[in-house]
């Protein structure tokens, strides 16, 4: 079995993570794509402005109906920080015979080193970095010495090319809080709950500004 692990934070989920994870399931022949929701990502210290369910619900109304598609809430439910590679030690034990791929966009993959124990992840998983549009070729130089050459040379293979989506979690919230519409940004479900949660408003002392 493939599967292919997405984190983030999906604050809000669009329409960039979709086409992302059914660019990767295509190019490299995936059967399972899992979703996977951070508690607190070490890197974005200041958190998510919606709340865990908030989120994983979100998580689960954009891909509602898409074969293939998991929403796993493991790092929700053991909560903290979320490390990538307890997830994937998590998911080695639960498929012990798995072909893990990891998701990434190239500049997650320039900040690998900073990232927790990043030699036990790339053993753990091979990684699947996007190489979009207007990007710089990938440098793998980067993981010289954190995995060996037949290492490197699989998650070379694995590359997948993307156009640039100019869409992202911090545009859409921006735009909500603005009054403007996300209509086609992300999923009409998430749009709606979007709404009737009343996420990513001004707070009363911010709209009296």
């Amino acid at each position: 079995m493939r599967i292919g692990i997405l984190g983030g934070s999906f604050d809000p989920p669009h329409i960039g993570h979709l086409w992302i994870a059914e660019a990767v399931r295509e190019c490299l022949n995936l059967d399972e794509i899992r979703w996977i929701p951070a508690a607190i990502s070490p890197l974005k210290p200041d958190g998510p402005t919606a709340s865990n369910q908030q989120r994983l619900q979100m998580l689960r109304l954009a891909v509602f109906g898409c074969e293939g598609y998991r929403v796993d809430d493991c790092e929700l439910r053991r909560d903290g920080v979320s490390y990538t590679v307890d997830t994937l030690q998590q998911l080695k034990i639960e498929f012990p015979d798995a072909q893990l791929h990891l998701i990434m966009g190239s500049d997650s993959l320039a900040s690998i080193r900073k990232w927790h124990n990043p030699k036990l992840l790339l053993e753990l998983a091979t990684l699947a970095v996007l190489q979009r549009g207007a990007d710089d070729a990938i440098d793998f130089d980067v993981l010289s010495g954190l995995a060996s050459d037949e290492q490197i040379a699989k998650i070379r293979a694995c590359q997948v090319p993307m156009p640039l989506i100019e869409v992202s979690s911090r545009r859409l919230r921006k735009r909500v809080g603005e009054g403007l519409s996300i209509r086609f940004r992300t999923p009409r479900s998430v749009e709606a709950y979007i709404r009737a949660e009343k996420l990513y408003l001004p707070s009363p002392k911010e709209q009296g500004n």
